[in-house]
C-alpha cells in the first residue's frame, strides 16, 4: 500500500461518475428526467425548467432538496421517476472489482441517490458483493452531501473514525466536509464536476479514473 494511505481502514466511494466512468453519461438520462419532472410540476418550458433545476442543485445540494424545500415534493415519487432509466451503458468492470476486493478494511458506498438505483448500478458493474453497505439519501434524512450532517450521520451509522477513512467523489465540493472531519480525499476529475469554481485545497489526490489509481496504490510498497 502507498505509505500515505497506510492509515486508511475505511474506503468510502460516491456512486455516480465515481464507480463508473463519466463517459457512460448515465447521469444525463437522470438529469433530463429531472428537468421533465420540473416542467410537469411547475408548468414551465424546457429551458426555464432546466434553469430552475440547476438553481436548486447549486443552492440546496441536490435538485430533490430544492424541490422538497420549495414545493414539498414527495422524495420517493421524485426518485422513482428520475431513476427510471436504461443502464445498458454500464458494463462489468473486472479491473475495478479486483482492485476494490484487494483494499484492506471496510468498503462502503455513500451516495445522494437511493439504494434501489445504486443496487442496479453495482450489479451492472459486478460490484454487488463488494461493499458492506450503501448509505443513501434516505439514510441521510434527505439532507444530501455536501451538508455536514450527511457526513456526521454516515460516520455515526457505521462507527467510523474519519481520520482512518478515505472518500472518493467526482464533485470537489463534496470533499470539503469530508476533509474538514479528517478524511483523506480523492477527487475523480473526469469532467463531471458541476461546480468548476469549487476550491481544491482540501483534496489529497486528483485522479481521472478510479480503478487504475487503486491498482497503483496497491502495487506501491
Amino acid at each position: 500500500m502507498l505509505p500515505r494511505l497506510h492509515h486508511v481502514r475505511n474506503w468510502i466511494f460516491d456512486l455516480d461518475n465515481t464507480l463508473y466512468p463519466a463517459s457512460a453519461d448515465l447521469f444525463a438520462q437522470v438529469d433530463a428526467r429531472m428537468t421533465g419532472f420540473i416542467q410537469d410540476l411547475l408548468g414551465l418550458e424546457h429551458d426555464e425548467a432546466r434553469r430552475v433545476q440547476k438553481g436548486y442543485f447549486h443552492n440546496h445540494g441536490t435538485t430533490l432538496s430544492g424541490l422538497m424545500t420549495e414545493h414539498h415534493v414527495d422524495p420517493h415519487a421524485f426518485l422513482a421517476h428520475v431513476h427510471d432509466i436504461e443502464m445498458d451503458v454500464i458494463e462489468h468492470d473486472a479491473p475495478l472489482v479486483a482492485a476494490i476486493a484487494k483494499l484492506p478494511g471496510r468498503k462502503l458506498v455513500f451516495t445522494n441517490g437511493d439504494t434501489p438505483y445504486a443496487t442496479r448500478i453495482l450489479e451492472r458493474l459486478g460490484l454487488s458483493e463488494s461493499f458492506e453497505a450503501i448509505h443513501d439519501i434516505h439514510a441521510m434524512n434527505l439532507m444530501p452531501k455536501p451538508h455536514a450532517s450527511a457526513y456526521a450521520g454516515f460516520c455515526a451509522a457505521f462507527d467510523i473514525d474519519p481520520r482512518e477513512s478515505l472518500f472518493a467523489d467526482d464533485m470537489a465540493r463534496n470533499l470539503t466536509p469530508a476533509k474538514a472531519i479528517g478524511m483523506t480525499t480523492v477527487w475523480i476529475d473526469n469532467g463531471s464536476e458541476q461546480s468548476p469554481d469549487a476550491a481544491r485545497d482540501h483534496i489529497d489526490f486528483i485522479v481521472p479514473v478510479l480503478a487504475p489509481w487503486l491498482e497503483t496504490i496497491l502495487e506501491t510498497s
